[in-house]
C-alpha cells in the first residue's frame, strides 16, 4: 500500500511544470481567444458578410466585385468590410486606386475548432446516452 503524500498546491504546480502566473495567463488567453470569436461570429451572422466571405473564398477580389451581387451601396459595403476586417476575417490592401481583400484564415481557424470541440463533445454525451438507455431497456424491448 502505498502512503499518502500531501502537497502544496505550489509543491503540485512545481511537478507539473507550471508555476503561479499559470492561471491568470490561461484567463487571459480565453478572454482574448473568446473575444476574437465573439467578434467572428457577430462578423458572420450576416448575411452580406457572409456573402463577402463566400466569394473570398474564391480568392482575393476588389471591393467592387464584393459589391457587384449586394443590393447595397458601396458606402454599405465599405462598412461591412471594416466589421470583417475589425473581426480579423478579412485583410485588405490598397494599391492605387483598388483595394484588394482576402480572407484571413486564422480567425476562421479559431471558429472552426471552436465548433469541433463542441460537436464532439456533444457526440460523447449523445454516445453516453444512447449507451446508457441501451442498457436501461427493459427484456421485452431488447
Amino acid at each position: 500500500m502505498r502512503p499518502k503524500v500531501h502537497l502544496a498546491a505550489r509543491d503540485k504546480a512545481h511537478l507539473l511544470g507550471l508555476d503561479e502566473r499559470l492561471p491568470h495567463l490561461i484567463v487571459k488567453y480565453m478572454l482574448n481567444y473568446q473575444a476574437n470569436l465573439d467578434l467572428a461570429f457577430q462578423a458572420l451572422a450576416d448575411p452580406a458578410r457572409r456573402t463577402m466571405m463566400d466569394r473570398l473564398a474564391a480568392g482575393p477580389a476588389s471591393v467592387s466585385e464584393l459589391a457587384r451581387p449586394l443590393p447595397m451601396s458601396l458606402p454599405a459595403v465599405m462598412l461591412h468590410l471594416k466589421v470583417l476586417e475589425e473581426s480579423g476575417l478579412v485583410q485588405s490592401e490598397k494599391a492605387g486606386r483598388v483595394r484588394t481583400c482576402r480572407l484571413a484564415p486564422n480567425v476562421l481557424s479559431e471558429a472552426e475548432h471552436w465548433i469541433t470541440e463542441r460537436r464532439q463533445m456533444w457526440e460523447r454525451n449523445l454516445d453516453r446516452l444512447g449507451a446508457f438507455l441501451d442498457q436501461t431497456k427493459p427484456e421485452t424491448e431488447k
